[in-house]
């Protein structure tokens, strides 16, 4: 086949794939243009004449739509997002009702809702639930609890009935807020119309106490849960859990935990229900109890991971068993969490507890074993061991980690640390080596640095170093 040939074919298979985008993005766009100018006229009734648009209704239209209304016809805007989520052809996803509260500013102006259903009543418009399911939609995305109680309020104004999915909308958003004595009231509501709550219900509600502290209500609703006939299932026992945890004995979670153990199935615990009670034990100061509930944990079946083990590490190394710590690491290494995890996670309590000489003879055999250390451990070491002024130390020890490549979630500002205390120590080779890498790295310089490591370079004699360097440097911050 000859070159031209072989051009042409490429040609084909190309050409006709960028017209045909091009005619979707047309398509949308003079779509949209129909639309726009029919909400531009701001007409009584607008959702009878949308009806006889003859324009293709998509997503991405209907953003294209929202995007010039924004503008100055938000009202408009809104309405037309919500007749076009009633139709066949254009179902809206999570992403559609983000970019209607982006476009039309719901947050900074929830009261476009309201002057919405205002206009649908003074226009005595036909209104159906369906549409008001959108609106509450936008009110979850939204997070405007207040002004969702307030459409919620409203519907019966049109002859409508809200059902147990608008009251759910509105309960949660209230939960997340935090006025729980507002979700109590919707939630007794429910039964007086005539309807019952389910299980998103009851979940959001032991949810939202177990979040305000309110165990003891979260624990009625549970039971009262269980007395309608519910099932609890895995999520509410673990939110229950983690309120129990947080707020509540010890004793009391033991006690919880075992009743799922015993329940077993779909809601037997795992490892992170079981590390929620781990971390509420260390955390309380009974990292040893702890270490039993982990046995528990094997016995059952259930592996701990890489957040389980690091938990116990700390809780241990923070009551001074750091024996204990090692005991830990022996037992469970290799066993799903890695030994650079575990020993990392050592270095790091170590540090953290003052204990720096052995934190680092830790590190250093790690490196020769080649067991990875992890970005938090080499940035840790690093700094501290610099903070101790051994300042040469330290940029041997980074050499070291980056010709092993260990230094690719190294914390950035490790490097100009490095950078400023070589500099001040007259330690110029290992400096502009160092200032060489950053360059490579494109690694900025921390602004409070630069004046100081720039003036050092330049003494030196590296002016083009220096020039180079702060072209790199990161800018300062204005707040």
């Amino acid at each position: 086949m000859s070159i031209a040939s072989l051009s042409r074919l490429i040609s084909l298979s190309i050409y006709p794939k960028q017209r045909k985008v091009f005619t979707l993005q047309f398509s949308s766009t003079s779509s949209a243009d129909k639309f726009f100018t029919l909400l531009e006229k701001k007409q009584s009734n607008v959702e009878k004449t949308l009806a006889l648009v003859n324009a293709k209704l998509d997503p991405n239209c209907v953003c294209e739509v929202l995007k010039r209304c924004s503008f100055d016809i938000s009202q408009m805007g809104l309405r037309f997002f919500i007749w076009a989520g009633l139709q066949s052809n254009c179902r809206y996803s999570s992403y559609m009702y983000n970019k209607a509260c982006e476009f039309l500013k719901i947050k900074q102006s929830p009261f476009l809702i309201l002057d919405v259903i205002e206009a649908y009543k003074v226009e005595k418009c036909l209104v159906n639930v369906k549409m008001f399911k959108v609106i509450f939609n936008l009110c979850k995305e939204a997070r405007i609890a207040d002004e969702a109680l307030l459409v919620l309020r409203k519907v019966p104004e049109f002859n409508l009935r809200p059902d147990i999915t608008i009251y759910n909308v509105v309960i949660r958003l209230f939960c997340e807020k935090g006025d729980m004595d507002m979700a109590n009231k919707l939630m007794k509501e429910i039964g007086l119309i005539d309807l019952y709550p389910d299980m998103i219900t009851y979940f959001a509600m032991i949810k939202g106490f177990c979040n305000a502290g309110r165990l003891e209500d979260a624990c009625e609703l549970f039971q009262a849960m269980r007395e309608q006939g519910f099932s609890p299932n895995a999520l509410v026992y673990s939110v229950l859990l983690e309120g129990i945890c947080m707020h509540g004995s010890t004793e009391k979670a033991l006690e919880f935990l075992e009743e799922m153990e015993t329940t077993g199935g779909s809601c037997s615990p795992n490892v992170i229900t079981y590390t929620s009670v781990i971390k509420s034990f260390c955390e309380k100061g009974h990292t040893m109890e702890a270490l039993r509930i982990l046995d528990r944990m094997e016995t059952c079946g259930c592996a701990p991971n890489r957040v389980t083990v690091i938990t116990l590490i700390k809780g241990f190394c923070a009551e001074g068993h750091v024996e204990e710590a090692y005991k830990l690491i022996d037992k469970v290494a290799g066993r799903g969490v890695s030994d650079g995890d575990c020993y990392s996670a050592l270095v790091v309590s170590l540090i953290r507890i003052n204990r720096l000489d052995e934190a680092e003879i830790l590190f250093r055999k790690m490196l020769a074993s080649g067991a990875k250390p992890d970005g938090i451990a080499c940035s840790l070491m690093i700094r501290e061991i610099c903070r101790k002024g051994r300042v040469l130390d330290g940029f041997c020890l980074y050499d070291e980690i980056e010709q092993m490549r260990f230094l690719s979630s190294i914390d950035s500002d490790i490097y100009s640390i490095l950078l400023v205390g070589l500099c001040q120590q007259s330690h110029l080779v290992e400096a502009a080596k160092l200032a060489r890498s950053m360059l490579d790295k494109r690694i900025r310089l921390k602004a409070i640095y630069v004046n100081k490591i720039i003036e050092h370079l330049k003494n030196s004699g590296d002016k083009e170093l220096a020039i180079q360097l702060s072209r790199i440097a990161r800018p300062k911050r204005f707040v």
